[in-house]
C-alpha cells in the first residue's frame, strides 16, 4: 500500500471501543480523534483522555491527528454569516472568547497523544470571506507559533461552512501566513460542496509540500446540496487525486471522514464500505 490509511474514529461509532474494533477489522492503521464516547475531544477529562489514548494504542493504532474545533465559530464584527451551508458542530459549541483556552487544551492533548497534526478551521463562512482574511491569517499565525513550541503542525482544513473552503482559498491563506508549522488539511469533498472542482483544478493551487493531512469522503451535488455516498463512487476523481498526491511527494496519512449515512442509515456499515474502498484507492 502506498499511503497509510486512517479514520476519524467517530465516523465508525461515537463509542471508541466499537470504532477501533471496526477500524482494525477494516485494515486501517491510524486514528484521528474528534468525538470519544459522545464527548468532543477537548471536553474529555485528563482521566478520560488517558484511557482513550491507552485504548487506541493498545489496539495498535497511531494517533495521527487531533480533529479539534478550533476557529469553528463566528468572527465578531465580520459580515453576516453565510446561511447556505450546514454547520456541523460535533458536540462542540464554543465562541471566540473560548479559543485561547481551547488552543492550550488542544495542544496539550496532541502532546499527550503523540499526534503530529492539529486540525483547525477559519471561522464560520460569511457572505464576504475576503473581509475576514486578515483576521484569519492573524489567528492561524498565532496557532502556528504555539504549534512550533509543541513540535506539531497546525493543519487548516478547507471546510465548506468556513471562510477557507476551496483549494484556491487554502493556497492563498498558506501563502499569506508562510509559517513552517502551518500547513493545509486538504479535503476535496469540502471543496466540491463549496463550488470548486477539487481535482484537478482545486488541488492544482496547492503547494505539494504544504499539505499536512488529507481527509477522504465523497459526494454528489444534488439541488445545490451534498448527497454523501461511498468513497470513490461519487463525483470526485479519487483515483486521480491519489495518483497526484503520490507523484507530488505526499507521504502522509489519508484519513476517512465518511459523512455518508450508509445503507438503511447504518453508519458503521457505511464507514466499513468506505474503508475498504479507501484501502483499494491507497494501494
Amino acid at each position: 500500500m502506498r499511503f497509510r490509511t486512517a479514520a476519524i474514529t467517530d465516523e465508525f461509532s461515537p463509542h471508541l471501543e466499537t470504532a477501533l474494533t471496526a477500524m482494525a477489522a477494516a485494515g486501517l492503521m491510524g486514528a484521528e480523534l474528534r468525538i470519544v464516547d459522545g464527548k468532543n475531544i477537548v471536553d474529555l477529562s485528563d482521566g478520560e483522555l488517558d484511557r482513550a489514548i491507552a485504548m487506541t494504542r493498545e489496539r495498535g493504532f497511531e494517533i495521527v491527528s487531533i480533529a479539534s474545533p478550533l476557529l469553528k465559530c463566528a468572527l465578531p464584527d465580520a459580515p453576516e454569516v453565510e446561511e447556505r451551508f450546514q454547520k456541523d458542530m460535533f458536540a462542540a459549541v464554543y465562541g471566540l472568547a473560548d479559543q485561547e483556552r481551547l488552543a492550550a487544551r488542544v495542544f496539550e492533548i496532541a502532546r499527550r497523544a503523540g499526534a503530529k497534526v492539529v486540525r483547525v478551521f477559519s471561522y464560520w463562512r460569511t457572505v464576504r470571506p475576503e473581509a475576514c482574511f486578515d483576521s484569519i491569517v492573524s489567528a492561524l499565525l498565532g496557532l502556528a507559533e504555539m504549534a512550533e513550541r509543541q513540535g506539531v503542525i497546525v493543519g487548516v482544513e478547507n471546510e465548506f461552512a468556513c471562510n477557507i473552503a476551496t483549494g484556491a482559498e487554502l493556497a492563498r491563506v498558506l501563502e499569506a501566513a508562510r509559517h513552517p508549522n502551518l500547513q493545509g488539511l486538504w479535503d476535496p469533498a469540502n471543496a466540491l460542496v463549496a463550488g470548486e472542482n477539487p481535482f484537478p483544478e482545486g488541488y492544482a493551487n496547492l503547494p505539494p509540500a504544504g499539505i499536512a493531512h488529507v481527509h477522504a469522503k465523497d459526494c454528489r451535488i444534488v439541488g445545490g446540496r451534498p448527497e454523501w455516498g461511498p468513497l470513490g463512487e461519487c463525483a470526485i476523481d479519487w483515483r486521480g487525486q491519489m495518483e497526484a498526491l503520490w507523484n507530488g511527494g505526499y507521504r502522509g496519512w489519508i484519513s476517512l471522514e465518511t459523512h455518508w449515512g450508509g445503507p438503511e442509515g447504518d453508519k458503521l456499515a457505511a464507514s466499513t464500505i468506505c474503508a475498504a474502498n479507501l484501502n483499494r484507492l491507497a494501494s
